[in-house]
């Protein structure tokens, strides 16, 4: 009875072994890509100061922390990143790094002529941003896979056949530039002490290229 009982099952695996074999299905597979361009509407910046002693490095901060508050930048966007004193230099620096983050609210040409100071050593882009970030690169995917499936549709009916279900989705990320900057941009942050009083400098958003998302989604689809 046991013997009968194991051929039995063997017996049930191996047809249904057979009939999964039967039921496979032909596919088409294709990939989707769409992009995005976005506008930016934050910019985070690091900037450095110096002072010749630790009261005096303090006193620097707090009149940065000032000229910020006045440009509409709050406390809570401003963050600490580094200090250092440089103990084989005559007089002996004391050197800070913070970050703070502006808005397109925010007026660039007159925040950057209060920032133009002696104990600014340097000021630098750090990262652009745009807030609703997340949302557009759920539009760019959806727009990926819909693009799959269009070009799907076209290639089989153009054999007379159809689009069925969705038996894979695979999503690639291709390229997102959140953090990628215009050179001449950079440039001119880079040494913001020099170029702060140059009237010709242009220092708004709208000096800053767009940030660009781009996805495929690689889709297989039955055929009907």
């Amino acid at each position: 009875m046991r013997l009968r009982h194991f051929l039995l099952i063997g017996l049930f695996v191996f047809g249904s072994m057979i009939n999964a074999q039967e039921t496979k299905k032909n596919f088409i597979e294709v990939t989707g890509i769409a992009e995005m361009e976005v506008e930016p509407d934050e910019i985070l910046f690091n900037i450095g100061i110096k002072g010749d002693n630790k009261n005096q490095l303090a006193d620097n901060e707090k009149q940065l922390f000032e000229i910020l508050k006045n440009n509409g930048v709050k406390n809570e966007d401003i963050k600490f990143k580094s200090m250092y004193q440089n103990i084989y230099s005559k007089t002996k620096v004391f050197t800070k790094s913070l970050q703070f983050k502006v808005t397109k609210k925010t007026d660039m040409g007159n925040l950057f002529e209060n920032l133009n100071q002696k104990w600014i050593t340097s000021i630098n882009i750090d990262e652009i941003r745009n807030t609703k970030i997340a949302d557009y690169r759920k539009t760019v995917k959806i727009n990926a896979l819909k693009a799959a499936k269009e070009k799907a549709d076209y290639l089989l009916e153009s054999m007379g056949k159809k689009t069925g279900n969705p038996l894979e989705i695979v999503e690639i990320e291709d390229y997102t530039s959140d953090t990628v900057l215009p050179i001449n941009f950079r440039a001119k942050a880079a040494n913001i002490q020099l170029e702060a009083a140059d009237a010709n400098v242009d220092y708004s958003f709208e000096n800053i290229d767009n940030i660009k998302l781009k996805y495929s989604i690689k889709t297989k689809y039955e055929i009907l």
